[in-house]
């Protein structure tokens, strides 16, 4: 690989920023392990599956204090691992140097923010610029994000997606026939599953407030999880104050939040989705992590030429 990747780990653990070219290395690394995966990922339970973290470093070591550490668990990340929180570059570079570590026990989806147009304004441009000053380490992580898998399928029974399901996707086939390399969309399939939402006031389909992706009611989740033969949808994308919540009257999808206390101000509980053997569910719910066991960064103003 070139450089000493469990040193860089330990590093990482620790919120010590990678020196640029070690960080630049370490993204190409994962970048061929990523292209060695399916666009859907077919994985095996036992597994534990989380939501959004959204660059809250120390919810996520706590996440992995209370799920289990890689590689004695098995994890899928259902994306957001950057912006709005105060350190979305420490987090991800954990998140790819385990990846890099244990590329067989950690698996990173794609999210709505892993994208040049939403990660280049809500922060995490603005934290790689802070860091390494130049614009290539952003640019690599968005060749990576460009890399990420877009859904992971679980003993061929739950389906794990970012956002949500599309008009133009009836089967978890038509998924792996999108073409992945490539700046998301403002429309059509892989927008949708990026950016939709369920919506338990919708019949069918219904545009979304958010400009991008759809409302989706109960029947199209319905008849999605009967076409595919699946028994649940697990998806992140969406503030749930609870930690999880589950849609429709037939729980057939179900909404997984893992920031706790959301832009440290939302005073929302996290949870993750422990998926044992038998497909049985199992939550753990956790808070944030108290501010004497936190960092709080400096705030800074960003040059205008940035």
């Amino acid at each position: 690989m070139g450089f000493d990747l469990e040193k860089n780990l330990e590093k990482s653990r620790n919120k010590v920023s990678l020196e640029e070219l070690d960080f630049i290395t370490l993204c190409d690394y994962v970048i061929e392990i990523l292209l060695e995966e399916a666009t859907v990922e077919t994985l095996s339970s036992p597994v534990t599956i989380c939501g959004d973290i959204h660059g809250q470093f120390f919810d996520l070591l706590q996440l992995f204090k209370m799920g289990g550490e890689v590689p004695h668990t098995k994890y899928i990340f259902m994306g957001d691992y950057v912006d709005r929180g105060n350190y979305s570059l420490e987090t991800l570079t954990l998140l790819l140097c385990l990846k890099a570590r244990y590329p067989d026990r950690i698996f990173l989806l794609r999210g709505n923010h892993e994208t040049r147009q939403i990660s280049g304004s809500y922060g995490f441009f603005d934290d790689c610029m802070k860091r390494y000053g130049n614009v290539l380490p952003w640019m690599k992580c968005m060749e990576l994000f460009d890399c990420l898998p877009i859904a992971a399928l679980v003993d061929d029974r739950v389906l794990c997606v970012h956002g949500g399901l599309s008009p133009d996707i009836r089967t978890i086939d038509q998924i792996r026939l999108i073409p992945r390399r490539l700046e998301v969309p403002q429309s059509g399939a892989f927008s949708d599953l990026m950016w939709s939402d369920p919506d338990e006031l919708v019949d069918t389909w219904s545009p979304s407030p958010r400009g991008a992706g759809y409302l989706f009611g109960e029947r199209v989740a319905q008849e999605f999880t009967e076409m595919n033969g699946i028994s649940l949808v697990c998806r992140a994308h969406q503030l749930v104050m609870d930690g999880y919540k589950y849609s429709f009257t037939n729980e057939s999808l179900v909404t997984v939040w893992s920031a706790p206390n959301y832009c440290y101000r939302c005073g929302n509980i996290a949870s993750i989705l422990q998926l044992s053997e038998q497909l049985s569910t199992h939550y753990i719910l956790f808070s944030e992590v108290p501010d004497s066991k936190r960092e709080t960064p400096e705030r800074q103003a960003v040059p205008y030429f940035m």
